[in-house]
């Protein structure tokens, strides 16, 4: 799995994959990561990549010639390429798409800065447009992030466990089940029973009950919709 990150500001994405899981998987060539800046692709003396927005308005707009003359070079060098724009109108990432998403051959995400990215290059390019959640941020760059973390860890290989996959949130549309570990009593609060008794159908069918009640408290929306609704 190849990530290119396009982004005027490299070096808030570089960081994130010099530590922990993503680090090894990088460097046992699970996945790779490179940069492309439109800065780069400027046509003007300034490598100017923003404008006024036409008809008025806060905020400057990424123009479309960096981004599109960057974006078709991509698509030339690597026909399979996959392009996402992350921005609050797109719809919802979801955890399924992560998994479908990670059996992709090359994925690139496109950081908008400033008030954005000129409509017509997402128009153009633009293979899926996702958002991460109801809220506004200052680029495109920790949306990049979130969704190519939850991407990776898909990718065979990636986590060292795989069958932590099978037992996360959102696996069967309900939140994942509490977890403990030692001590049994921590602040006179105890493990359940069940969990040290070493019967795993139990625990089992405990941990499915528990995972509903979370997701009845803590999102309703998915409980009424992935396990009332059953």
């Amino acid at each position: 799995m190849r990530f290119t990150y396009v982004t005027l500001f490299p070096n808030l994405i570089s960081p994130y994959f010099e530590d922990s899981i993503l680090k090894r998987a990088k460097n046992n060539k699970k996945i790779e990561i490179d940069f492309k800046n439109p800065r780069d692709f400027t046509k003007n003396k300034h490598n100017k990549v923003d404008d006024y927005q036409a008809g008025g308005g806060a905020g400057l707009l990424m123009y479309p010639q960096p981004l599109c003359d960057l974006l078709n070079d991509l698509k030339k060098k690597s026909p399979h390429v996959h392009i996402v724009f992350p921005t609050p109108s797109g719809k919802p990432f979801r955890q399924i798409d992560a998994k479908r998403l990670a059996k992709k051959e090359h994925i690139v995400f496109v950081s908008g800065r400033y008030e954005g990215i000129d409509e017509r290059v997402i128009e153009e390019y633009a293979h899926e447009v996702f958002s991460i959640g109801d809220y506004v941020l200052t680029g495109g760059e920790l949306a990049s992030l979130v969704m190519s973390d939850a991407i990776a860890r898909n990718v065979k290989g990636v986590l060292g466990n795989e069958n932590s996959l099978d037992e996360e949130s959102f696996e069967d549309g309900v939140l994942e089940a509490p977890s403990f570990t030692k001590p049994n009593i921590f602040k006179k609060s105890a493990i359940p029973s069940e969990f040290l008794k070493g019967n795993h159908a139990i625990i089992c069918t405990l941990k499915k009950e528990m995972s509903g009640l979370k997701t009845k408290y803590f999102r309703p929306d998915l409980f009424l919709r992935n396990v009332k609704g059953k």
